[in-house]
C-alpha cells in the first residue's frame, strides 16, 4: 500500500466514507476485481490474527533423536560394530531407524492436526467483486473489500462503514460493553475511543440487528483484534506434567541402566569373565533395560485421544493438554451458550386476565409454543405486536435464522401460536422504525392500516407501562388505573425473579406516521423469556460430580437468572457477586460458592488464579476477548466454538465446537483414559524389559551361560515394546474412571505402588524363565536348544502379562484389557512373529534358534503360563475390600 494510502487509514473513523473509497481505489458499486483482491492478498497476506507456525519436518525428526535413549542405544550399537558384532549392531541401529519412523509418523500426524485447527478461525463473508456479490472466506478479505454486513453475522475484518440501516453491533468480545452499539456512516472525532467509533466495525464482533455495508481497511494483526491479540501473545507453553514425567523416567532409567552395567560387569570380571563377554552382556543389558517405544506410544496415546475428542466436538489446541484435563478439579463455567442453549425461548405470558387469576390459570400460565392458534383476541395481539416490532429473520430451518436471541424467541412463540410474521407484514406494511433507545429503552415499528397507523411497541416492561394510560382487555381497552399498574409491578417482579427476562409490549393507532410513538399506549401484556438449559447439562454435571469434580459458574448476568439455571442443571444456589479482584487481594475469596454473578470479564483471571493458588486444576469456558488472559492462565482453558473469538481460541488449550458443557466432561473422561492408559503401558514395558535384565543379570552373577542374547532381546523388544503396548494405549478405559476422585497433577506416571507392582512381576516373569531353564535342562535338552526355550517362555511370557495390566479394581473375565479387541489382535499378531522365525532358517540362523520340538513346546507354554496364574491370583487375593 503506497504512503498516502496508509496516512489516509491511520484514522479511518474520523474520515468521510468517501475519502476511504478514493484512497483505497474502489468503486462502490462495483468493488474490487478478482485480480486486484488476488494482489493485495499477496501483499498484505491472509486475514488471520496469528500465522499458523508450521513445525517443519526437520524439527519434528531431530525430536525423535534427541533423548538419551537414543545416547545409550547408539553408543551400544557402536561398541557391537567395534568388536565385530556386525550383526548385533546393525539390529541396535535398525531398532532405532524403526522407532525414529514410528516416531517421526506420529508426532507428524499430530502436528499437522493440530495446525488444521487454525481453520476454525475461518467465517464466510459477503463481498462485492466484480459488481456481483459472493461469499469468499474470511481469510481472503483484503483492503479494498467491499462487504455487506446482516443481522447475525460475524464481522471478520475492521470496516469503515458506508451504508448503515439500524446497525447495532455487539462489541462486547472487544470492549466488554454488554449492550449493543447503534452504527452510523457519520464521521467521529479523530480522538474518539475504540468504543466510540460509531463509523467502524471491528473484527470479531457481530451484528446483532440492522443492516450495512462498508470497506475493509485492516486486516490480520493490523485489526484492533490484532493488536489486542499481543497481549496474549503465544508462547511456547510449560511442558506438562505428562512430558516432565515421561524426562523425569527417562533420566531415571539411564542413570539405573548405567550403574547396572557397570555393577554386573565389574562382578562378571572380578569372577574372571571374558572382557568380551563382559561387554556383549553389558550390551545385552543396556538393550533390554530401555523401553524404546515408551515415548513414542505416549505420543501415540495423546494423538488418539485428541482425534476421539475432535470426533465428540471437542479440538485440542496443544496435544499435552489431553492428558492434564484427567486432573481437572474445579469447571469455571459460562452460563450463556454453554449451559444453556444459545438461543431464548419465552417462557410465560401474562395478560389482562392475569391480573384477576392466580398463577396456574391460563392468563397467567405456562407459554406452550405447541398449542396452536390462541383465539383470546389480547394473546393473539400480544403476539403480532411482538412479531412486528422486530427486526430478527426466522428461517425455515436451523442456521437460517438471524437476529436477537430474545427477538427470535419472540418470532417462534408468534408462529407457533398460528401469527404469520410474513401475512402480517403484507396486511400492515411497515412505513418507519424506531430503533431501540437506551434512553426511552423501548423501540417502535410503525404500519400502514385501512384508516390510519398502527403502533407497534415493545420494551422494558417500567418504560412501557409508564407511558401506557389504557391495558387491553378480552372485551376490549380498558383505563389503565392504579391497581392495575400496581399488580402489573408485582407480576414484572415475580417473573424477575424466577430469572426470566421480562418485556411488555403495547400499541396504539393513529392518523400520522410522524407521531410520537410512545405516547398514549395500550398495554397488551408481558413476557417472560430464558435461555432454556442444555437437556445434556443436568447429567454432564452428575458424572463430573461423581468423578470429584466442582462446577462452578462464573457469569455477568445477574444473580436472580444465574441462580435460576444454576439450580435448574444441578450446580447450587451459592451466590457470591463481582467483586473478585478486591476478594482476591484480601484472600477472602468466597470458594464455598457455587455461582460468582456479575463478574466482569477480566475479573476471570483473578478467579482462575484463586483457584490455582488453592492447589485447584483449573479448567475455564470464555468466548470473548477479555476472557483471553484467564483462558491462558488457566489449566485447561476452553474456548467456545460457534461464539468464540478468534483471540480466545488461540488462547485456549481446548475448542470446543458445539458450545456444550457435555463436552468437556467427555474431554476430561477421555483424559483420565489417556493417563491410565500411559501408566499402563510404562508399567507394561518396564516389567518386561526389567525381567530381561533380571534374566540376563541373574545369569551372569550366577556365571550361567546368557539364557538369552543381545540380538534376542532387540527382537523381543521390537515385538512386545510395539504392538502389545500399542494396544494397551488403544484401550477405551476402565468403566468406572468417572467415578473415580481426580488424581494429584503431582502424581508422577509411575509412584511408589506402581514401582512395587513392577519389580514383582518382573520377578515372577524371570523366575518363570529359570524355571524353563531348569525343566530344559531336566530333559536333557542341549545349550542352543535351551536358549531357544528360555528365549521364548520369556517372550510368550510377556505377552501373556498384557492381561496383568488391568486395574486391580476391575473384573479378571471383564475388564479394559480383555474387552479391548486390540490386545487380542496384538497377541495373535506377535505369537506369529515368535513362532514362525524359529522355522525359517535364515531367520533362526541370525536369532541362534532352533525349532522347538513338541517337549520344548511344552516347556515354553508351560512355563510361560505359571507366571501369569501367579499374577492373577495374587491380584484377586490383593484386591481391595472394598471394589470386591
Amino acid at each position: 500500500m503506497q504512503a498516502a494510502e496508509h496516512n489516509a487509514l491511520a484514522s479511518p473513523h474520523a474520515q468521510p466514507a468517501a475519502k476511504i473509497l478514493e484512497h483505497l481505489r474502489v468503486s462502490l458499486q462495483l468493488g474490487l476485481s478478482g485480480q486486484e483482491a488476488g494482489q493485495r492478498l499477496a501483499a498484505h497476506g491472509p486475514n488471520t490474527i496469528a500465522a499458523p507456525r508450521r513445525v517443519s519436518l526437520l524439527v519434528i525428526l531431530i525430536h525423535q533423536v534427541v533423548s538419551p535413549v537414543v545416547y545409550l542405544l547408539a553408543a551400544a550399537a557402536a561398541l557391537s560394530l567395534y568388536f565385530g558384532e556386525l550383526i548385533e549392531g546393525a539390529a541396535i541401529a535398525s531398532v532405532l531407524a524403526l522407532n525414529t519412523l514410528i516416531g517421526f509418523t506420529t508426532e507428524l500426524q499430530a502436528a499437522r492436526s493440530i495446525e488444521g485447527l487454525r481453520a476454525l478461525g475461518s467465517h464466510p463473508a459477503r463481498v462485492r467483486r466484480s459488481g456481483r456479490i459472493t461469499t469468499v472466506p474470511a481469510e481472503d478479505l483484503v483492503p479494498g473489500d467491499i462487504v455487506l454486513v446482516d443481522a447475525g453475522d460475524r464481522i471478520s475484518a475492521d470496516l469503515r462503514l458506508i451504508e448503515a440501516s439500524n446497525l447495532w453491533v455487539d462489541e462486547s468480545t472487544l470492549t466488554g460493553e454488554s449492550m449493543p452499539v447503534e452504527k452510523s456512516v457519520d464521521a467521529v472525532a479523530i480522538g474518539a475511543k475504540v468504543g466510540d467509533r460509531t463509523s467502524m466495525l471491528f473484527k470479531g464482533t457481530i451484528a446483532s440487528r440492522g443492516s450495512g455495508v462498508g470497506i475493509v481497511i485492516a486486516t490480520g494483526l493490523g485489526t484492533e483484534l490484532g493488536r489486542i491479540s499481543h497481549l496474549v501473545e503465544e508462547a511456547d507453553p510449560e511442558r506438562s506434567p505428562l512430558e516432565k514425567g515421561l524426562a523425569k523416567l527417562s533420566g531415571q532409567l539411564i542413570g539405573a541402566v548405567i550403574l547396572l552395567v557397570v555393577v554386573i560387569a565389574a562382578i562378571g570380571l572380578a569372577n574372571g569373565k571374558d572382557l568380551r563377554l563382559m561387554i556383549q552382556a553389558s550390551i545385552a543389558l543396556a538393550v533390554a533395560a530401555i523401553p524404546e517405544g515408551l515415548p513414542v506410544v505416549a505420543t501415540l496415546t495423546l494423538a488418539r485421544g485428541m482425534r476421539r475428542m475432535a470426533r465428540k466436538n471437542a479440538l485440542i489446541e496443544r496435544l499435552p493438554a489431553v492428558e492434564t484435563l484427567g486432573a481437572t478439579t474445579v469447571i469455571l463455567t459460562d452460563k450463556t451458550g454453554t449451559l444453556t442453549e444459545n438461543r431464548m425461548t419465552v417462557r410465560r405470558i401474562v395478560l389482562h386476565s392475569g391480573l384477576k387469576e392466580s398463577e396456574a390459570d391460563r392468563g397467567a400460565g405456562e407459554f406452550d409454543e405447541s398449542v396452536g392458534i390462541d383465539e383470546r383476541p389480547e394473546r393473539r395481539k400480544l403476539l403480532e405486536i411482538a412479531a412486528l416490532c422486530n427486526d430478527a429473520t426466522l428461517g425455515e430451518r436451523d442456521g437460517e435464522s438471524s437476529g436477537d436471541p430474545m427477538e427470535l424467541a419472540l418470532l417462534r412463540a408468534a408462529a407457533g401460536a398460528g401469527v404469520s410474521r410474513g401475512e402480517l407484514k403484507r396486511e400492515l406494511p411497515q412505513v418507519r422504525k424506531h430503533a431501540f433507545d437506551t434512553r426511552t429503552r423501548m423501540m417502535a415499528t410503525v404500519h400502514r392500516e385501512i384508516d390510519g397507523h398502527l403502533f407497534a411497541v415493545k420494551g422494558a416492561p417500567e418504560a412501557v407501562l409508564e407511558h401506557a394510560t389504557q391495558i387491553l382487555t378480552g372485551s376490549g381497552e380498558a383505563t389503565m388505573d392504579a391497581a392495575a399498574r400496581e399488580k402489573l409491578h408485582d407480576w414484572i417482579q415475580r417473573l424477575g425473579g424466577q430469572g426470566l427476562r421480562v418485556i411488555a409490549c403495547a400499541f396504539k393507532n393513529g392518523p400520522d406516521s410522524n407521531a410520537d410513538p410512545y405516547h398514549d399506549l395500550v398495554f397488551v401484556g408481558l413476557i417472560g423469556l430464558e435461555a432454556p438449559p442444555r437437556e445434556d447439562v443436568p447429567g454432564a454435571i452428575r458424572d463430573a460430580r461423581q468423578a470429584g469434580i466442582r462446577i462452578v459458574m462464573v457469569t455477568g448476568d445477574h444473580g436472580v437468572t444465574a441462580r435460576s439455571i444454576a439450580r435448574a442443571v444441578g450446580i447450587g444456589d451459592r451466590i457470591a457477586h463481582g467483586g473478585v479482584t478486591e476478594q482476591v487481594g484480601s484472600d477472602a475469596v468466597p470458594f464455598t460458592a457455587d455461582i460468582f454473578a456479575r463478574v466482569d470479564p477480566a475479573e476471570k483471571l483473578d478467579l482462575v488464579r484463586a483457584y490455582q493458588a488453592k492447589g485447584e486444576v483449573v479448567a475455564m469456558t470464555g468466548d470473548g476477548v477479555n476472557d483471553a488472559p484467564a483462558l491462558r492462565q488457566a489449566d485447561i482453558g476452553v474456548a467456545m466454538g460457534k461464539r468464540g473469538t478468534d483471540i480466545a481460541r488461540e488462547a485456549a488449550a481446548m475448542i470446543l465446537l458445539d458450545d456444550a458443557f457435555s463436552t468437556i466432561v467427555e474431554a476430561i473422561r477421555e483424559g483420565r483414559v489417556i493417563f491410565a492408559n500411559i501408566r499402563r503401558c510404562a508399567a507394561y514395558l518396564l516389567s518386561c524389559n526389567l525381567s530381561e535384565v533380571l534374566v540376563v543379570g541373574v545369569a551372569v552373577m550366577l556365571t550361567l551361560p546368557l539364557p538369552i542374547l543381545p540380538l534376542q532381546i532387540l527382537y523381543l523388544n521390537l515385538i512386545t515394546d510395539v504392538f502389545p503396548a500399542f494396544a494397551l494405549a488403544m484401550g477405551e478405559g476402565a468403566e468406572d474412571v468417572m467415578r473415580r476422585p481426580p488424581r494429584n497433577p503431582s502424581e508422577p506416571i509411575l509412584g511408589a505402588h506402581q514401582w512395587r507392582t513392577i519389580v514383582a512381576q518382573s520377578t515372577v516373569l524371570t523366575a518363570g524363565t529359570f524355571v524353563a531353564a531348569v525343566l530344559a535342562n531336566f530333559w536333557s535338552i542341549d545349550e542352543g536348544a535351551m536358549v531357544t526355550v528360555t528365549f521364548l517362555t520369556l517372550a510368550f511370557a510377556q505377552l501373556w502379562h498384557a492381561f496383568n495390566m488391568a486395574d486391580r479394581r476391575s473384573n479378571p473375565a471383564r475388564n479394559e484389557v480383555t474387552r479391548n479387541p486390540w490386545a487380542w489382535a496384538a497377541l495373535l499378531l506377535c505369537s506369529m512373529l515368535l513362532i514362525l522365525p524359529t522355522y525359517i532358517s535364515p531367520v533362526a540362523g541370525v536369532l541362534r534358534l532352533v525349532p522347538p520340538n513338541a517337549t520344548m513346546w511344552a516347556i515354553i507354554l508351560s512355563s510361560s503360563l505359571a507366571p501369569l496364574f501367579v499374577l492373577q491370583l495374587a491380584r484377586m487375593l490383593l484386591r481391595p475390600r472394598s471394589d470386591a
